[in-house]
């Protein structure tokens, strides 16, 4: 073992000591502090409302070893693992960063419409099965913190296929524990907290288009610009995904109708949510098919896959204001505009490993605009054009704000810990190097 492994491994261990001692005294806390969780009255709720927001929460949450299955498909042999245990690790670390102060920074007591008091639902105080009469009238608040949880764990999730194949495993988790408490909860308060900025002004995103797809879209970017690229795009080396099967099953667990759970009850809206959903993502699967066709190249498994979450990621913002006709077309422009990215992206000597930026970043920016073209109410289509030009606005602040910040919050992950592999772990490739194993075991 060479010095350098040794000082590495050193670090490393100090590291784990370190979060494990965190970790027994926020467990000793949690059980010993008194708490003040409210219940509710008998028959406080339509049972079928729990019902439902209990299948979505879980379907949401399902989105997680979809993603897993999605990304690890797309890299390469010796880096699968690797891909897929960074969607599973955010299970458990934005899982408790959630309870810790999370929920509080999104959803607590507004100040000033910008961030949550982080004392308000501090270690889930004051959350329990009795409902919140802002957020969540007609749920438990509990169910309701829950169900917010799933978006907040796979929004990083999301990001780290842009960097896939290079990212130390201890720097991605530090860089994800930053974003999530300044980033995405800001982001969360301002579009989805009654008392946030973006909400007065009648910003529209319905499930996440703007929260989740847009922001880790851009702080994917910043993300492939700060770690650079992998000595095999240096190099002119072809990107050959490992298993297309892992994809397709990957697409098909994101497909499901999660969208349907941000109407928080089993009505109309939800089923209006669920099939308009449904529509955009056939209609872009079939968009990125037929270009691939037209650009002379044949028909791809993978090309389908992308087509259809790049539906998924589009419709997100406009579900449950839309109707299916528009849905329909949301779709085909997200697939159209989206491929042309990718395309564009691989003319430059950007190293966005699986195209985070063009397909969640550039597809979360058409649904936005279109959204706004379409709503039901307060579209540009009613013939008012203020909630496109209050999305237009949003867009720009949103996009600075999450590149710009995620941008310094790489570069202060990498000065506490190195958050780039050297040259030889990235050539061992990260399931090894990172993690001591193999998708394969050899015979």
């Amino acid at each position: 073992m060479t010095i350098e492994n040794i000082v590495t491994s050193n670090r490393k261990q100090r590291l784990a000591t370190l979060c494990l001692a965190l970790l027994l005294i926020l467990a000793l806390v949690a059980a010993l502090l008194p708490q003040d969780h409210p219940e509710a009255r008998p028959n406080a709720f339509v049972a079928a409302d729990l019902a439902w927001m209990l299948t979505a929460s879980g379907l949401v949450l399902f989105m997680v070893p979809g993603l897993a299955f999605f990304y690890g498909g797309m890299v390469s042999k010796r880096n699968v693992i690797s891909t897929m245990l960074r969607s599973f690790i955010a299970l458990g670390v934005i899982s408790l960063l959630w309870y810790v102060v999370g929920f509080s920074l999104a959803f607590g007591d507004s100040i000033g419409g910008i961030i949550g008091n982080p004392l308000t639902f501090l270690l889930f105080n004051h959350v329990g099965t009795a409902p919140h009469p802002r957020l969540a009238p007609n749920l438990p608040l509990v169910l309701y913190a829950a169900f917010q949880l799933k978006f907040a764990i796979i929004t990083p999730a999301l990001i780290s296929g842009a960097f896939a194949e290079r990212i130390r495993f201890w720097g991605y988790l530090l860089f994800m524990c930053l974003f999530s408490l300044l980033i995405y909860c800001p982001l969360a308060h301002w579009t989805w907290h009654p008392d946030g900025f973006l909400f007065k002004w009648g910003v529209l995103d319905f499930a996440g288009g703007t929260v989740v797809h847009i922001s880790a879209g851009f702080a994917a970017l910043a993300g492939a610009l700060a770690l650079g690229r992998r000595e095999t795009h240096k190099a002119g080396h072809q990107h050959i995904p490992v298993n297309i099967p892992f994809v397709l099953l990957g697409t098909g667990l994101l497909w499901f109708g999660f969208n349907a759970g941000s109407a928080l009850a089993a009505n109309t809206v939800a089923v209006q949510a669920f099939f308009t959903t449904h529509m955009a993502s056939a209609a872009a699967m079939l968009t990125w098919m037929l270009i691939e066709a037209v650009r002379g190249q044949r028909p791809s498994a993978a090309g389908a896959a992308i087509g259809a979450v790049v539906g998924l990621v589009a419709i997100t913002p406009a579900a449950g204001y839309v109707s299916y006709g528009p849905a329909l077309f949301i779709g085909v422009s997200a697939a159209a505009v989206s491929a042309w990215a990718v395309a564009l992206k691989n003319r430059t000597n950007l190293d966005d490993t699986l195209d985070v930026f063009p397909c969640h970043g550039v597809g979360g920016i058409v649904g936005m605009i279109l959204t706004a073209v379409f709503a039901r109410q307060g579209g540009l289509i009613t013939g008012s054009a203020t909630l496109l030009l209050h999305h237009l606005g949003a867009l720009v602040f949103i996009s600075a704000f999450t590149f710009g910040g995620s941008f310094l919050l790489y570069k202060l992950t990498n000065l506490l810990i190195p958050i780039r592999v050297n040259a030889r772990h990235e050539a061992d490739g990260l399931d090894v190097s990172q993690h001591g194993e193999t998708m394969l075991a050899a015979a």
